[in-house]
């Protein structure tokens, strides 16, 4: 804007439309092609999903939908989620991930589904929930040992929520020009509030934030630091249906203003699977890739020779097995294969010194997503 203008200047910023514009939008529509009037759940769901988009996308999307059948039914709700990737795709910033994994391919972290489970029924009960005095979920930090289902986790919320999974790469937040970053990043949560009913998926937080507690000594710091800044706040002050998912290797690396109560709902921590999960672990991945040959499988004697193993070592030992069993031309899936695919197997404890890692969450006495 040039200097001479600004005082003859008033901005005014359009938002996202609202769930009564875009209410307004589809009733008008029904009417103006003269077409049968969904049930009402068809049209609040239709509302929901088509929050974010312009009306041109609207109008085209509900276009479309009438073509085949001259009717809105069910089955054009994807179609609108569609679009949505298209919007997603187009940002360069965020990215929409599709998902397949349930809450049943989880082996364990019982504490941490039971939690969700709430949260799930406080978003199918949206209205209800409010209605009672319920606040909006934030969101939830999931912290612990590498390979050990975090990412999973957070796959399996978007399916239990019924929510699209949107991932924020913090790596293509950063810009080369001055302020770059910060407006992509302004951006990025604008897209996710417009997107939202969504479950935001942020992986790895500690890199995304590395550098804030050096106290922005560098140029790259000082970035950073106002991009956490701008996160904050907006964890802070949402009230959006935007439930951000965060995951973490090594929270000590995290900033303590992240870590405290008003930010995300809760803080679990994920340990390496216990003897329950680890058998809870092998059942999924051998039933998901021979269960004719499950039953004849001695499970508490593979659980017996994996303490130490995450969760990714415990499925490449199955996996490594299968394959095995295949090539040998066996026919079948023993618990010999399983058991010379353990031995061929470094576990996570032994490549790595997970020891100090135990002992910073010990210190930090956070909520175990396990059941002892």
């Amino acid at each position: 804007m040039p200097k001479e203008l600004e005082s003859y200047t008033t901005i005014m910023e359009l938002d996202s439309f609202g769930e009564p514009e875009i209410r307004k939008l589809v009733n008008d529509f029904i009417k103006k092609q003269e077409i049968q009037k969904p049930k009402d759940d068809l049209i609040d769901k239709l509302v929901t999903r088509l929050k974010g988009l312009s009306q041109t996308e609207i109008e085209n999307i509900l276009s479309l939908s009438i073509s085949e059948d001259g009717q809105l039914n069910y089955s054009d709700l994807p179609r609108v989620l569609a679009q949505k990737q298209q919007m997603i795709k187009k940002s360069g910033i965020l990215e929409m991930i599709q998902v397949k994994e349930t809450m049943d391919d989880i082996g364990g972290l019982e504490n941490l589904k039971e939690w969700l489970k709430r949260k799930e029924n406080i978003f199918k009960q949206l209205k209800l929930a409010k209605d009672f005095g319920v606040d909006i979920p934030k969101g939830v930090l999931i912290a612990g040992m590498p390979g050990c289902g975090k990412s999973l986790t957070a796959k399996a919320i978007a399916t239990a929520f019924e929510m699209p999974l949107l991932r924020l790469d913090m790596g293509r937040l950063m810009g080369k020009y001055v302020g770059e970053s910060e407006s992509n990043m302004r951006r990025a949560i604008k897209l996710t509030e417009a997107s939202s009913p969504c479950v935001l998926w942020i992986d790895e937080l500690e890199k995304a934030f590395a550098g804030v507690n050096s106290g922005g000594s560098s140029g790259g710091s000082e970035v950073t630091l106002r991009l956490f800044g701008n996160f904050l706040t907006w964890m802070q002050e949402k009230n959006s249906l935007a439930f951000v998912v965060a995951t973490a290797n090594k929270i000590d690396m995290l900033p303590p203003e992240l870590l405290r109560k008003g930010r995300f709902d809760e803080i679990f921590y994920v340990d390496l699977p216990n003897k329950t999960e680890r058998k809870k672990i092998f059942e999924i991945h051998i039933k998901k890739r021979r269960a004719v040959d499950f039953d004849d499988i001695n499970i508490s004697t593979l659980v017996d020779k994996t303490d130490g193993y995450c969760g990714a070592d415990l499925e490449g030992v199955v996996r490594d097995a299968v394959e095995l069993a295949f090539t040998s031309n066996k026919g079948k899936l023993t618990t010999e294969d399983i058991m010379q695919a353990i031995k061929e197997t470094h576990s996570i404890s032994e490549v790595m010194d997970i020891k100090k890692s135990k002992e910073s969450y010990e210190k930090l006495k956070l909520k175990s997503a396990s059941k002892k």
